[in-house]
């Protein structure tokens, strides 16, 4: 009796042990270079960080849900958003854990209870359909998305330039924070130079003709002597229109009288 109940209790732990790394393997990990993997089948997938406390309490049961995965048809991940900033920014996760649900490119963010029961009926029950997907401008295999998913992988890389600077050479917080300042307004001038550069090249200047103090002294005089021209010809009309008039009113003392006919 003694060895069947040690032996059943072998087992029993042997069995407990295969479920427990069977769980463990149907997590996939996605990171930078495989999420696209999501874009496929149907997933589950959870956003989490090692340091988060509320992620240290869901980990049990999402291990569960994972060993379910197969039997609903489903694929269960895990994104670590410490070691893949930009997946943080390219699904704009600004609370941790966050959960989405990923089928045919769409992407639904699940805000139900936290526990492998509401998970299942999540999926099995199909109650995603009930909830919204994320739109085309937040999609996060979209390309404005992309270009916010780099923007966070340079802040990573920066904040880790940082840290260096004062962990491994001593400096201080100032120290580090001129660097940075320095260093951007040095970019910011070549990335002007750049553009400027570029758009000499786009679109050319137009040639300008320069007109020499002569030239312009030369066309003044002209424009004088035009101004005169036109002044006399005004007076010499003026003074013709007046004899015109002087000649056909004949009271005018200078018209000459015509004599009486004598009567024959």
């Amino acid at each position: 009796m003694a060895r069947g109940a040690v032996t059943c209790l072998i087992i029993f732990v042997v069995i407990c042990g295969f479920l427990n790394v069977k769980g463990q393997k149907d997590i996939i990990l996605l990171n930078e270079d495989n999420w696209t993997d999501m874009l496929k089948d149907e997933w589950m997938v959870e956003f989490y960080a090692p340091w988060c406390p509320a992620c240290k309490g869901l980990q049990d049961t999402w291990r569960q849900f994972a060993s379910w995965g197969l039997d609903m048809g489903i694929k269960v991940g895990q994104v670590d958003v410490t070691s893949s900033p930009g997946l943080s920014g390219r699904f704009m996760v600004t609370a941790l854990p966050t959960i989405f649900h990923v089928l045919n490119g769409e992407f639904r963010q699940y805000k139900g209870s936290r526990d492998k029961e509401s998970f299942m009926s999540f999926v099995v029950e199909k109650k995603w359909q009930q909830v919204e997907p994320v739109p085309y401008w937040k999609s996060p295999n979209s390309i404005q998305m992309s270009i916010v998913s780099t923007f966070f992988k340079l802040s990573q890389t920066l904040r880790l330039i940082h840290t260096k600077l004062m962990d491994d050479f001593g400096l201080p917080t100032w120290g580090s924070y001129l660097i940075f300042a320095i260093a951007t307004i040095i970019m910011g001038a070549l990335l002007g130079l750049v553009l400027v550069c570029l758009i000499d090249l786009i679109y050319p200047p137009k040639q300008t003709v320069v007109v020499s103090k002569e030239k312009k002294k030369a066309k003044e005089s002209d424009d004088e002597l035009g101004d005169e021209d036109i002044k006399d010809d005004l007076l010499d009309d003026a003074e013709g229109s007046d004899k015109d008039k002087n000649k056909s009113s004949p009271s005018s003392p200078n018209a000459k009288k015509r004599k009486p006919r004598r009567a024959d």
